[in-house]
């Protein structure tokens, strides 16, 4: 059976039946006991045949020892958790995954259609089914214990990706999954380092990602971009050893498979490894001197988002930027005209035209067509109203509750976005099989007639944004 499909299997054919129980009216010592003897975590409080709660080594710890409390003269159902939370042995495995991270606990109780016990199934169980579950990875992950451990988890997240696009999953929760496992071994890979070489390293820094990573919108392209903010006046030889860390972290990404970004934005470089102070220099030029190049740096950087360290440094260089946004938005205006250069690919009478290149003969970068003019398009708009936090769906829900966009607009935008994006994955894990590099191509012939006509109203609703960023703006006044 495939993995996809366990999830769907009836959860009393995988959960287990010898569930260890205890009366509600047993004294909470006569119930440690038998936990303790039977070598288990928890027990299912029954009357009769129908399980009323759950009592966990946790509420042995919290509600009687750290209570001073004598287990003599209590019972289980004085400090069980009811009402019980539980699932129909019919219902599938998904359910009761689902309930059990709803709910925020390690175990769900299996009933029948009596509601009398059937079974017991936990976290675990679930992952030992289901061997490329995104949950065990981010667990595997957080155990590594080597470079080379994160290096095979990084295949494995490509791996997962590349099995969950084909099984309905909708490319906002795989954009998002792909951001969270990301993270997961970027802090680990930290823990490392810090652990083995840096474990005197000062916190008085922030190492911060930018760009789609800053706003948790890597796909499978995904290169380094990051920076390193340092608080002001450190001493030499603190900044000396935040200079070593940032040295070793950016190579050992390489390492693992995180390429370097092709136009030097890591941390390991000097030009984006500087004090708050300096920060604050750099930004004020980029914005008061908005050149085709400190645009694209601006870009990159207002993303920022940190990972690993003092997060006021972020909240500071960000609260400069909302203030200058409110009293100037020359910066913003040449941002808005810059992505008007990106238009869809959309002919004299409505046709999608497509490269006629040899390298990429009918096909077209839906980065550069569409995604691009949305999310630089969203972010322009986004931070002229302040709101420096979140992606560009976040962004969207934000603008829209401040009247900055229209709900038809908004919602347009937003599905327009998550299309663009599902064409860049599902393109990107084709090229993956096929042996080959992924890319922001698709090839339109591959599309279709019902994929085709979407994106064709995709570019259509793009170029009434890329109208409304022109007027809003007011790009036509630039010189």
């Amino acid at each position: 059976m495939s993995e996809e499909n366990i999830l769907f299997q009836p959860i009393k054919k995988y959960c287990r039946h010898n569930v260890a129980t205890c009366s509600p009216e047993d004294s909470v010592h006569k119930v440690a006991g038998n936990m303790r003897d039977l070598r288990i975590s928890s027990m299912i409080v029954c009357e009769g045949v129908n399980p009323l709660g759950i009592l966990t080594d946790r509420d042995l710890r919290d509600k009687v020892v750290a209570q001073g409390v004598d287990p003599a003269l209590i019972t289980a159902r004085e400090i069980m958790n009811a009402p019980l939370i539980t699932v129909s042995e019919d219902d599938f495995i998904f359910e009761a995954l689902y309930r059990i991270s709803k709910n925020g606990i390690h175990r769900i109780c299996v009933v029948d259609h009596d509601n009398r016990l059937s079974g017991i199934i936990t976290v675990t169980d679930i992952m030992r089914l289901q061997t490329r579950s995104p949950q065990k990875l981010v667990r595997d992950i957080d155990q590594a214990a080597t470079i080379e451990d994160l290096k095979s988890y990084h295949k494995q997240i490509q791996g997962l990706v590349l099995h969950l696009v084909g099984t309905g999953v909708p490319p906002r929760e795989l954009v998002r999954m792909i951001a969270l496992l990301n993270d997961q071994l970027l802090m680990r890979l930290i823990d490392l380092l810090r652990a083995s070489q840096f474990s005197d390293l000062t916190g008085k820094f922030a190492f911060v990602v930018l760009g789609s990573e800053g706003r948790r919108e890597q796909t499978l392209t995904t290169d380094q971009d990051n920076a390193i903010i340092y608080a002001d006046n450190l001493p030499a030889e603190e900044i000396a050893q935040i200079e070593a860390f940032s040295e070793h972290l950016i190579n050992a990404l390489i390492e693992i498979g995180i390429p370097p970004c092709p136009g030097g934005i890591m941390a390991k470089n000097a030009f984006w490894r500087r004090s708050f102070s300096a920060w604050k220099d750099v930004l004020n030029d980029w914005l008061t001197i908005p050149r085709p190049e400190n645009i694209l740096n601006g870009s990159m950087f207002f993303d920022l988002r940190t990972i690993f360290g003092d997060p006021e440094l972020e909240k500071g260089l960000k609260e400069m930027l909302v203030e200058h946004f409110r009293r100037e938005k020359m910066f913003l205006t040449r941002s808005a005209a810059n992505v008007n250069r990106f238009r869809p690919p959309l002919g004299l009478f409505g046709g999608i035209k497509v490269e006629h290149s040899d390298q990429h003969r009918g096909q077209l970068d839906v980065k550069k067509a569409g995604i691009f003019a949305i999310t630089e398009g969203v972010k322009a708009l986004a931070m002229e109203a302040g709101i420096m936090n979140g992606g560009t769906r976040e962004r969207i829900v934000a603008l829209l509750d401040k009247g900055v966009l229209k709900r038809k607009m908004a919602e347009d935008l937003e599905a327009s976005y998550n299309f663009l994006v599902f064409l860049r994955l599902r393109c990107q894990v084709e090229n993956i099989k096929a042996g080959k590099l992924p890319s922001n191509f698709i090839t339109l012939a591959k599309l279709n007639h019902m994929e085709r006509g979407r994106l064709k109203l995709a570019f259509e609703e793009i170029n009434e944004f890329h109208e409304f960023l022109r007027v809003h703006f007011r790009v036509h006044l630039l010189r």
